[in-house]
C-alpha cells in the first residue's frame, strides 16, 4: 500500500482535504440505513463519511492507516456530538472481523491490484448477511482531469472490476460515468467514477 507518512503530511496541512461533508454517493444511500446498524468506513481519513454515518445513528468503526487523519476524525465526531471508533491500521494486514458489519463504505480507496484483492476479500467477509457495500472510485477515464485520484492506472476502478472483485455479492447498482465533485480542495470539478451498491446474500 501507499506511504502512510504521506497521508499524515497531507492531513496535517490544515483544513479538511476532502471537506467535512459526506461523499454524495454515500449520502444518497441514506434511505437504506437503519439506526443501530454496524458500519465500517474504510480509508476514512479525516472522518467525513464515518462521522456522517454516526450522525445517522449507526455504530461506526473508521479504519485508516493515518493516525493524523483519524485524530481529526475523532475531533470532528466530538464536535458533532457523535461516537466514532477510530482504528489505525493497514487494511492489508488488519484482522478483519467476520460478518461483523451491516454496511461497508469503500469511498475513494485506491490500492495496487494485489492489495485491492486482499482488502476486497476482507471487506466481503466482514459483511453480515444482507449487509451492503457502498463503493465509489475513479475510473481510467479520469486520466487528465484535475479533480483528484491516483495517477497510476493500476489503482483505478471500473464497473467490470467491481463485479470481479466482489463476485460473491449481489449487484444492486453499478454505474460508470461523469459526476461533478465538490469535496474539499482535493476533489473539485468533473470526474469519471464508478458508483456501486452491493449486497451480501443471506445463506442458502
Amino acid at each position: 500500500m501507499s506511504d502512510a507518512g504521506a497521508w499524515d503530511a497531507r492531513y496535517a496541512s490544515g483544513g479538511y482535504a476532502f471537506g467535512e461533508a459526506p461523499n454524495r454517493h454515500l449520502e444518497a444511500q441514506a434511505w437504506r440505513l437503519r439506526p443501530g446498524s454496524r458500519a465500517l468506513s474504510l480509508g476514512d481519513g479525516e472522518g467525513r463519511n464515518g462521522v456522517w454515518l454516526a450522525e445517522r445513528g449507526l455504530d461506526v468503526t473508521a479504519v485508516d492507516w493515518s493516525a493524523t487523519g483519524l485524530a481529526k476524525a475523532a475531533a470532528l465526531a466530538a464536535a458533532r456530538g457523535v461516537p466514532l471508533r477510530p482504528v489505525v491500521a493497514d487494511l492489508t494486514a488488519w484482522d478483519w472481523p467476520a460478518a461483523a458489519f451491516d454496511l461497508v463504505a469503500w469511498i475513494f480507496v485506491h490500492l495496487p491490484p494485489a492489495d485491492r484483492a486482499v482488502v476486497a476479500a476482507g471487506a466481503a467477509a466482514a459483511l453480515a448477511p444482507g449487509g451492503l457495500l457502498v463503493l465509489e472510485g475513479f475510473t481510467p477515464a479520469q486520466e487528465g482531469r484535475r479533480s483528484g485520484g491516483p495517477r497510476d492506472p493500476s489503482l483505478l476502478w471500473s464497473a467490470a472490476l467491481v463485479r470481479e472483485r466482489f463476485a460473491g455479492l449481489e449487484v444492486l447498482e453499478c454505474l460508470e460515468g461523469t459526476v461533478v465533485l465538490d469535496e474539499g480542495p482535493k476533489h473539485q470539478g468533473p470526474a469519471e467514477v464508478v458508483r456501486a451498491v452491493l449486497r451480501k446474500p443471506p445463506p442458502l
